[in-house]
C-alpha cells in the first residue's frame, strides 16, 4: 500500500481517515498539532507527528516521510472563530494549505486530497447545489476554505501536482467536536446523554446536508486514484431539518427531550443541500449510511442506548 500523510490525522474525521487506512494495509503518517484533535484519536500503528503545518519544519518532515499522497484535513473550522479572528482563519486554512502544497511539491507528492467545504457556496441561489453553483461565501471561513482550491488547482497547472477537491457537505458522527458545520449532532447528542434541553435558533425548519462521517472517508479514500483535477461536492444530496434530527434522535433512542426555539442568528442561510451526481460519476462513490442509522451509531458513541433494530 502506498504510504499517505493526513494532516489534522488527529481530529475527528481525521481520526476516521486513519483507521481506514490502517484496515486497508497501509501505514497512514499523522501529523497534527492537537489544537483541535486528540492524542486518543489516533490508533495504534499510525505514525505520530505533532507539529504544525505551519511549522517550517513541515516541509523537512514530509520530505523524509516521501508520502505518495497527502490528505489534507487539518484546518480552523468553526464559522464563528473566522469572524471573530479573520487573520487567524486565513492564516491557517489558507497559508497552511499553501504550506501544504508546497512541502507536497518539493518532496515529489503524487496527490493531494484537499477537504473545502459546502460553506465555499453561500445562500444558495438554487437547490440542489452543484459544482457549477456561484461560489458567494457569507463567512471569512468560507473565502478560507474556497482560496486554496484556487492554490490546488495552479500547483497541478504549473508543477503537475495532481488534486481532488472535495467539498463536504455537513459531517457527523463519533468524535466530533460541537463547533463547525456539522456541530448540531454532536450538539443534540450530549443533551440527548446528559437530558437536558438544547436550544434551536429559529422554528427548526431550516434544512442541511448531512452526511455521516464513514461516507465521507470513504470519498476520500476513492479520490486517492480517481477525480485527477476535479471538484466534488460530498453529501447525501437529501435535506434534512434540525427538527427532523432532533425527533430521529428521540426515536431511536425512546427518550423525549424538549427543546427551546431562540430567535434565528442574522446571516443563518434557510435552505441547503447538494446534488452528487458528480461525485458518483468521478469517484464512484456515493453515500450508504442513512439519517437514522447514521445517527444511531452517533448517539451509542456517546453513550446513549438506542433501538438496535
Amino acid at each position: 500500500m502506498p504510504k499517505i500523510l493526513v494532516t489534522g490525522g488527529a481530529g475527528f474525521i481525521g481520526s476516521h481517515v486513519v483507521e481506514a487506512l490502517l484496515a486497508r494495509g497501509s501505514v497512514p503518517v499523522v501529523v497534527d498539532n492537537f489544537s483541535s484533535g486528540r492524542r486518543e484519536n489516533v490508533p495504534a500503528g499510525a505514525v505520530l507527528h505533532e507539529l504544525d503545518i505551519l511549522d517550517t519544519s513541515f516541509a523537512e518532515l514530509v520530505a523524509a516521510e516521501a508520502p505518495e499522497f497527502i490528505i489534507h484535513l487539518a484546518a480552523q473550522i468553526d464559522v464563528q472563530t473566522s469572524m471573530d479572528n479573520p487573520v487567524f482563519d486565513a492564516q491557517t486554512n489558507i497559508l497552511g494549505t499553501t504550506a501544504v502544497l508546497e512541502a507536497a511539491r518539493r518532496a515529489g507528492v503524487r496527490k493531494i486530497i484537499y477537504a473545502s467545504s459546502a460553506a465555499v457556496f453561500g445562500e444558495p441561489c438554487y437547490l440542489g447545489i452543484d459544482e457549477e453553483h456561484p461560489v458567494v461565501p457569507l463567512s471569512y471561513y468560507g473565502i478560507s476554505k474556497h482560496t486554496p482550491e484556487h492554490y490546488c488547482r495552479v500547483f497541478h497547472n504549473l508543477y503537475g501536482l495532481d488534486f481532488t477537491v472535495l467539498r463536504y457537505a455537513n459531517v457527523y458522527g463519533p468524535r466530533q467536536g460541537t463547533t463547525g458545520e456539522g456541530g448540531v449532532v454532536s450538539v443534540f447528542a450530549q443533551h440527548f446523554l446528559r437530558g437536558t434541553e438544547p436550544i434551536i435558533f429559529g422554528t427548526g425548519e431550516q434544512t442541511r446536508d448531512f452526511i455521516f462521517v464513514d461516507d465521507i472517508v470513504e470519498a476520500n479514500l476513492q479520490a486517492l486514484e480517481r477525480g485527477s483535477g476535479q471538484i466534488c461536492n460530498i453529501g447525501t444530496g437529501i435535506a434534512a431539518s434540525v427538527m427532523e434530527i432532533h425527533n430521529t434522535m428521540q426515536e431511536v433512542s425512546g427518550r423525549h427531550i424538549d427543546v427551546r426555539l431562540e430567535p434565528a442568528r442574522p446571516g443563518d442561510i434557510l435552505h441547503s443541500y447538494f446534488q452528487i451526481e458528480k461525485a458518483k460519476s468521478v469517484l464512484q462513490w456515493k453515500p450508504e449510511v442513512d439519517l437514522r442509522e447514521g445517527l444511531k451509531r452517533t448517539l451509542q458513541a456517546v453513550g446513549v442506548p438506542v433501538d438496535c433494530q
